[in-house]
């Protein structure tokens, strides 16, 4: 089912729900050592990144479902210009990018970054003159595209047309709108700081203020939620005529409000058939209303994916600064402190020289090849066969194929040609057969939607079983290289 799906590479990839549908677990920690060595095979482990992910972890209050690293400045803050604590973590956020090390640092000819993402916490509390801030600061460091996308998660309540328009003047292109939902009881019910009132006001804002690139975010399966409130939910979503919608099932945290009062499964949280059918609800309103499921999460209008976002879902380098995020660079993820004054004592450390973030030689082809099945089989591209075998070798590929033989029967999986057309299962089957013939006729397996989207966990650990029993992987990485 949907509802225990993995979590994603870092908190980029998450409006406030802390959603369900994110893959590979947030690796923030406390210690400021690497968490994970799973160095590309192919790629040159010092591809310097293109994309930076902000941490801004400023809220009113503390959602009843949130665990990520936040500062709550309390229910009434709006105005955070003269908040010392906004002031300093921004004085340190600027150190802690200044102090990063990158490879071209000395090119002229450096890569820019093509996207930059503010999130949080809610970055819309941040004044725009501290947020500029951090954009000159990037732009000094690594340089900044002029056709970058710039995406901020902003919440209803924190925001007005002055400060709309401030932001846009700085480069923000790409607004998230952490609407959540459209009922007053269940905004109220989950610990928001807004009411329904201020959600059509931010909807109105972004309009007015000609912010062309925008998404709404929703929440599915929250306690008391009906099938009614849901399709409301959408219904309103979509007549709202966003660029891009976000739906995310709820995931109960330990140490959260939500995690001490209500156990997954139970009531008055939805049973896992009606998170089922909330979710399948979701996809059919929205391909119907011309938003493309591009991933699992993820609807758009044609040419409105988020490009940042895909950063992750392609296993490409990515910065991140700040309170708890997590970057990943040269095949290593790197994982900042979730608490301010080890944050704080974190880039001294980085300024001093004394982190080690240095890049390990020692390439495990096992962990690479679980997050390339992971990230790509979230998406409506899926995984591509090809580049997977040049990677790892034929032999892995021939076992994923044969593991999922019995679920392409089932029309939970789908397997796809060079131009993009499903193959028959006894096409497959004959394939197998003649390994030649396998790779000429096979490119491309996705899950399918809904119903392979909805079984992604298990159709996910299958993956899992076939790589982690991978017995010749020195012979595949031999084959690959």
């Amino acid at each position: 089912m949907l509802k225990s799906t993995f979590t994603p590479i870092f908190c980029a990839l998450a409006p406030k729900p802390k959603p369900s549908t994110r893959v590979i677990t947030n690796t923030f920690s406390n210690s400021t050592s690497t968490v994970r060595q799973n160095s590309s095979l192919k790629n040159n482990p010092t591809i310097t990144p293109s994309s930076a992910y902000i941490h801004l972890p400023f809220c009113r209050k503390r959602c009843h479902y949130c665990d990520f690293p936040i500062v709550a400045l309390g229910s009434a803050s709006t105005q955070t210009h003269d908040d010392p604590r906004v002031i300093n973590y921004i004085q340190w956020l600027c150190r802690e990018i200044n102090a990063t090390k990158i490879e071209d640092e000395l090119d002229s000819a450096k890569t820019p970054l093509k996207t930059v993402f503010f999130g949080g916490g809610t970055p819309s509390l941040v004044p725009p003159s501290m947020v500029g801030t951090v954009l000159e600061t990037l732009k000094m460091k690594f340089g900044v595209s002029e056709s970058a996308e710039i995406s901020m998660e902003m919440d209803p309540g924190t925001f007005d047309y002055k400060k709309m328009e401030e932001m846009m003047l700085l480069g923000v292109n790409r607004v998230s709108l952490g609407v959540q939902a459209f009922q007053e009881k269940l905004l109220k019910s989950c610990g928001r700081a807004h009411g329904l009132e201020e959600v059509h006001e931010a909807i109105d804002i972004v309009k007015k203020c000609g912010v062309e690139n925008w998404s709404i975010d929703l929440i599915a399966s929250l306690p008391h939620q009906t099938s009614e409130m849901w399709e409301e939910s959408l219904r309103l979503a979509i007549e709202a005529r966003p660029t891009h919608v976000s739906v995310y099932d709820l995931q109960i945290e330990q140490g959260t409000k939500f995690g001490r009062l209500y156990s997954p499964g139970e009531f008055p949280l939805p049973s896992e058939t009606q998170s089922a059918d909330f979710y399948t609800m979701a996809s059919r309103m929205l391909r119907d209303a011309n938003y493309s499921h591009y991933e699992i999460s993820s609807y758009c209008k044609s040419g409105y994916e988020c490009r940042h976002n895909f950063t992750y879902w392609k296993y490409k380098p990515f910065y991140a600064f700040g309170l708890g995020s997590t970057s990943f660079i040269g095949g290593l993820r790197f994982s900042r402190p979730r608490k301010v004054n080890e944050y704080m004592k974190f880039v001294e450390n980085l300024e001093n020289g004394s982190v080690n973030s240095s890049i390990d030689d020692n390439i495990n082809s096992k962990d690479k090849a679980l997050d390339v099945v992971m990230l790509s089989l979230r998406t409506a591209r899926g995984l591509d066969l090809k580049h997977f075998q040049e990677s790892f070798g034929s032999s892995l590929v021939l076992s994923l194929v044969e593991v999922y033989k019995p679920y392409v029967e089932s029309g939970h999986v789908v397997f796809l040609d060079e131009q993009r057309r499903a193959v028959r299962i006894d096409d497959i089957n004959n394939s197998l057969l003649d390994e030649t013939d396998l790779e000429r006729r096979v490119a491309y397996m996705r899950l399918s939607d809904p119903n392979g989207f909805l079984l992604s966990n298990e159709l996910i650990a299958l993956a899992f079983g076939v790589i982690d029993s991978w017995k010749d992987y020195p012979s595949a990485l031999q084959e690959a290289t």
